[in-house]
C-alpha cells in the first residue's frame, strides 16, 4: 500500500457547522484524486461531513456502522441539531445513504426514548443489537451485511462498539460489547465489498 498521512483538518471549536464544512472540503480534495480516504479520530459527528464528501464523488453510499449507539437521534442536546448522536439521521435525510443499505452493528447503548429503534428503522437503518450478534455469531451477521451492500460502501467504527474491557479510553463506555477479536472479525469480514472510505 502507498499511504500518506495527510495531517489534521482544522477544527473550529466554537462552530460544529464550520468544522463540518472544513472536513467535507478537505475530504473532497483527497477523494477527488481517486484516493481512498481512511479517517482516524474525532467523535461520530465527523461521519456526516465525511459521508457528504463521499456521496459527492460516488453518489449515495452503502453504510456499515459498528457502534454501541444508534446515532440516529433527532437531537442529543436540546435545540442543537448536530452532535455525535445525530450524524446518521442527517445523512439519511440528506440522501447520502442508499435505501435499504444501512446496517448498524453492536448496538446496546442507552436510549433517549421508547421509539429510538423504531425511529431508526423508519429512517432506513437495519439495527443489529449486540444480543443478535452474540446469538447469531459474526459470520451470520456478515452474511446479511454482504447481501445488503450493493453499492460503494463506507465503513465507520466507533471505538465504543468494543467492550470497555478492551477499549477503556472511550468517552462513552457501554458494558457488554464486542471483544477485540469480534471487532476484527467484523472489519476483516468486509473484505471484497466495494469499500470506498
Amino acid at each position: 500500500l502507498k499511504v500518506v498521512d495527510y495531517g489534521d483538518v482544522s477544527v473550529i471549536p466554537t462552530s460544529i457547522e464550520h468544522t463540518m464544512t472544513t472536513i467535507t472540503k478537505t475530504a473532497s480534495e483527497i477523494i477527488d484524486t481517486d484516493t481512498t480516504l481512511i479517517t482516524l479520530g474525532g467523535d461520530h459527528s465527523i461521519a456526516l461531513p465525511l459521508l457528504r464528501a463521499h456521496a459527492k464523488k460516488h453518489g449515495p453510499v452503502s453504510l456499515v456502522h459498528i457502534d454501541a449507539h444508534i446515532d440516529t437521534w433527532e437531537s442529543e442536546f436540546e435545540s442543537v441539531p448536530y452532535s455525535h448522536g445525530t450524524p446518521f439521521r442527517h445523512a439519511l435525510n440528506e440522501g447520502l445513504i442508499r435505501k435499504g443499505e444501512y446496517v448498524q452493528i453492536g448496538i446496546r447503548g442507552p436510549l433517549s426514548g421508547a421509539n429510538d429503534y423504531a425511529d431508526a428503522k423508519e429512517l432506513g437503518a437495519r439495527t443489529i443489537t449486540i444480543h443478535e450478534v452474540m446469538e447469531k455469531g459474526v459470520p451470520e451477521i456478515l452474511k446479511e451485511v454482504r447481501q445488503r451492500m450493493t453499492g460503494p460502501t463506507y465503513v465507520t467504527v466507533d471505538i465504543d462498539s468494543a467492550d470497555p474491557a478492551f477499549a477503556p479510553g472511550t468517552g462513552t463506555p457501554e458494558v457488554g460489547g464486542l471483544t477485540s477479536y469480534q471487532l476484527l472479525q467484523l472489519v476483516r469480514g468486509l473484505h471484497g465489498l466495494n469499500l470506498i472510505g
